[in-house]
């Protein structure tokens, strides 16, 4: 249950809580892929059309879909099985782990794990190595303008951008945009204890393994013990 704490307001099924110490984490079984996360955040921060902070990714049977298999009307046939495939929709982005892999390795201290548990850029310090993006499992880190030039070859084209999980918002009591808009609740902000209990009472897996919910989660990973999909 969301605590009584005025920087943390219940605001519905997916917003739990807001501010110091909350996460966001996805609920698969929930995403239909409709795109409106994409849509929220864009518009909320004015992100460019060809860039993003928030992708759906999906798995067709456990795998990366191909564009092709995605639309194939014999995808049975293209993945060489008998029944037809299911397909399992993520949201990506920054979860603002934890153990952030993307903080140990920048070389400049561009990236920081705040007290508040927010994961920040201080766009100042990045020299657009791309560190981040090699060491993070979940591709959030996002290099506008790194197709241009030099960068393609030498990953200096541009400082990193990623969600920001609303930080700005949830001062002001508000939930992400993208979790606060999306359709069918599958973006869970609150504590990490909330997260486990509404996964739980939903009957939803984590869908992560053990190795990337200790990212995410650190030592709270253990609250989600059996609920891996």
């Amino acid at each position: 249950m969301a605590t009584n704490d005025t920087s943390k307001q219940v605001m519905g099924q997916g917003v739990m809580s807001t501010g110091e110490g909350t996460r966001i984490f996805p609920d698969v079984e929930a995403c239909i892929d409709c795109g409106g996360c994409v849509v929220a955040c864009k518009r909320t921060w004015d992100v460019p059309r060809d860039e993003q902070r928030i992708s759906i990714s999906t798995m067709l049977e456990g795998q990366p879909a191909e564009p092709m298999q995605r639309y194939n009307t014999d995808s049975a046939a293209a993945l060489g099985t008998d029944g037809s495939p299911g397909e399992t929709s993520i949201p990506m982005q920054c979860y603002h782990c934890e153990e952030a892999p993307c903080v140990s390795v920048c070389p400049t201290d561009s990236l920081i794990k705040k007290d508040n548990g927010f994961v920040d850029v201080r766009d100042n310090l990045c020299v657009g190595c791309q560190y981040c993006l090699s060491a993070c499992p979940f591709g959030a880190p996002q290099f506008p303008g790194s197709d241009e030039g030099a960068a393609r070859l030498f990953g200096n084209g541009g400082t990193m951008d990623k969600c920001t999980m609303c930080e700005e918002r949830q001062d002001v009591g508000k939930g992400p945009a993208c979790a606060e808009e999306c359709a069918t609740d599958a973006l869970l902000v609150g504590e990490a204890n909330e997260i486990a209990d509404e996964l739980e009472k939903r009957g939803s897996g984590s869908f992560f393994n053990d190795v990337a919910m200790g990212i995410i989660f650190g030592d709270d990973a253990d609250q989600f013990e059996g609920s891996n999909a």
